[in-house]
């Protein structure tokens, strides 16, 4: 199994300068040097074992043994040909390798002080719980979940974390960026004055295009859906969850509430494959009138321009622009020349892994990376929702939405 990347759900709204007191410093401590915090703990390496060990969970486990404080010491994954090129690679033996839907419990039984979440969304809630319920500290993968009920279970995992003193981390990547930190704390304290209307974006080809030799066979078999988990609409949440969360998480971060509503469109009309939409087009209205459009595609652009994932806010007195490997900057009366992000996606999950570390030596359980990222993931459910009903949805009709997503396991070993 692998994976490619609400403070408040129905209470009052957050004052935006707030936000600025209250979360920027905790967020700003992410990007703290794995050297910065020192102590008599700190001589003693973490022990952490992978949940998920593809693409995603082998690239960020050599980034964990690299910084130094970690000691991989378990693998979990359903297939066992990636369990054992992960175990090969860093040298866990046959003892902590563990396949099967419930390997993560296994590893979790192993006594590991900490596991690192990386399987499909659809598995993060459960095996985050699990995760906390056994006194683990636990590093998250985005997206969170793939429904409500998910979001739901993740947020009560991280108050337990923090309540049975626990570390509970999401690991993305823009809110451990320096320049990101900084160009959106600028525009909380007035930077761009009020805000008018923005716009969010992520067009990209298509990342999941060797998932589709798993689909060729009708019916597809279970274990294939697991192989093909990119373009599986259960497993993934679909494009605008499972990728296009990253700009909407920064949308979210800006505007600091959820939206009012959305409305949107979709559908699936270039990929010839999987079940998931190949493009998304949604309307938020936040509060104070001010409207977000947000689109996305992934299929082929043929060499139009821009790419990516990018932002702008526009507001009174400038605007904020900001892409994710990209330009960060504020235009206008109080210009931020900001600077190029251009290494954010490894350096983020540097940063993050980093914070994890510095944050269970030092007994910080404060876990402020999860509130928001529920609310981001909240958010994608929203547009999706209202895409795939064709119907404007109001958030507060979306928080109270008890339908999970199934996906049936008759076929798969345990």
């Amino acid at each position: 199994m692998q994976s490619n990347e609400t403070e408040r759900a129905g209470g009052t709204n957050v004052n935006r300068r707030d936000f600025l007191a209250g979360t920027a410093a905790a967020l700003g401590s992410m990007i703290l040097k794995s050297g910065t915090v020192r102590g008599s703990a700190a001589n003693s390496k973490i022990t952490i074992g992978f949940i998920g060990c593809g693409g995603r969970g082998t690239w960020i486990a050599d980034l964990f043994q690299r910084h130094g404080g970690y000691k991989i010491s378990g693998a979990a994954d359903y297939f066992q040909d990636r369990v054992d090129a992960f175990g090969d690679k860093f040298g866990i033996p046959a003892s902590g390798r563990y396949t099967g839907l419930s390997c993560y419990k296994r590893l979790i039984e192993s006594g590991v002080d900490a596991i690192a979440v990386e399987s499909p969304p659809y598995f993060h809630p459960e095996q985050a719980a699990a995760g906390v319920e056994a006194g683990k500290h636990v590093y998250l993968a985005k997206p969170v979940a793939v429904d409500v009920p998910g979001c739901k279970s993740v947020e009560e995992s991280g108050k337990m974390a923090t309540a049975r003193k626990r570390c509970f981390l999401v690991d993305f990547q823009t809110r451990a960026n320096s320049l990101f930190i900084e160009a959106v704390n600028r525009v909380h304290s007035g930077a761009i004055g009020d805000f008018v209307f923005g716009e969010a974006t992520y067009h990209a080809d298509v990342p999941f295009a060797h998932m589709a030799k798993y689909l060729e066979n009708t019916p597809v078999p279970p274990e294939n859906r697991l192989r093909a988990w990119g373009v599986d609409r259960v497993l993934s949440g679909d494009i605008i969850t499972e990728q296009n969360i990253h700009t909407l998480d920064v949308a979210s971060w800006i505007m600091n509430a959820p939206p009012v509503y959305a409305m949107g469109t979709g559908g699936c009309k270039v990929r010839p494959y999987g079940n998931i939409n190949d493009h998304f087009v949604v309307f938020y209205q936040y509060p104070d009138n001010v409207g977000i459009s947000f689109s996305s595609r992934q299929f082929a652009g043929h060499d139009t321009t821009p790419e990516g994932i990018r932002n702008r806010m526009f507001g009174s007195k400038g605007v904020l622009e900001t892409e994710y490997g990209g330009q960060v900057l504020i235009r206008g009366e109080n210009f931020f020349r900001g600077g190029r992000t251009s290494n954010i996606y490894e350096e983020g999950a540097v940063n993050n892994i980093a914070a994890f570390y510095n944050a269970i030596q030092k007994g910080d359980y404060s876990n402020p990376t999860v509130a928001p990222s529920v609310q981001s993931n909240l958010v994608t459910l929203l547009g999706r929702t209202s895409a795939y009903e064709g119907r404007q949805l109001f958030w507060y009709q979306l928080i109270n939405d008890t339908e999970k997503l199934e996906f049936c396991t008759k076929g798969l070993k345990d």
